[in-house]
């Protein structure tokens, strides 16, 4: 699906901000009708969202988001480190943010916000969950939470469930169960 004619060049890039999981540059580009315009441009690692499937329900974690300054209802995710691949981050996300450990399904990989970002998130199903825990990052507090497969679509509708990659990765799994 490309279109050269849509293809946007970089002049200049200037580093505006370096942090440990996030950068952001300023693009200068030139446009495709040879004006030029700015760009801001956050680079992230990427990323790993995980459904955990009991088989009747599905495992989610409260935790606190500070940009919202709310408590939000999420799949288990999380960053890959440098050098781990997806899958083995899938695993240690879900060991870390729910207790158990699982078989994985690869249900498909997203951009969360291709105007600003390049993070690409990889989504997972999980099922066959044994417990298997390992230790929270020191600054994550959560709260497992088990959520009835046939309540879940009611809660994103009610806005209960208002994560995008969250509802991203229960309607991927949804389909992947059905067949």
């Amino acid at each position: 699906m490309k279109d050269s004619t849509l293809k946007e060049k970089c002049l200049s890039r200037k580093l505006i901000y370096k942090g440990k999981i996030i950068t952001v540059n300023y693009d200068t580009v030139l446009l495709p009708n040879g004006k030029t315009s700015g760009r801001e441009i956050v680079h992230h690692p990427g990323a790993v969202a995980v459904v955990p499937s009991t088989g009747n329900s599905i495992l989610m974690v409260k935790q606190y988001r500070y940009a919202l300054d709310r408590e939000t209802l999420e799949i288990p995710a999380g960053k890959i480190d440098p050098e781990e691949k997806p899958e083995i981050c899938a695993l240690r996300e879900l060991r870390e943010e729910t207790g158990y450990s699982g078989s994985l399904v690869f249900l498909g990989s997203f951009y969360s916000s291709p105007g600003f970002t390049d993070e690409v998130i990889h989504f997972y199903l999980a099922d066959n969950l044994k417990w298997s825990p390992l230790k929270t990052d020191e600054d994550e507090f959560l709260r497992v939470t088990s959520v009835p497969w046939d309540q879940v679509m009611d809660l994103i509708k009610m806005g209960k469930i208002e994560d995008g990659k969250s509802v991203l990765g229960i309607l991927l799994a949804k389909h992947k169960l059905a067949g």
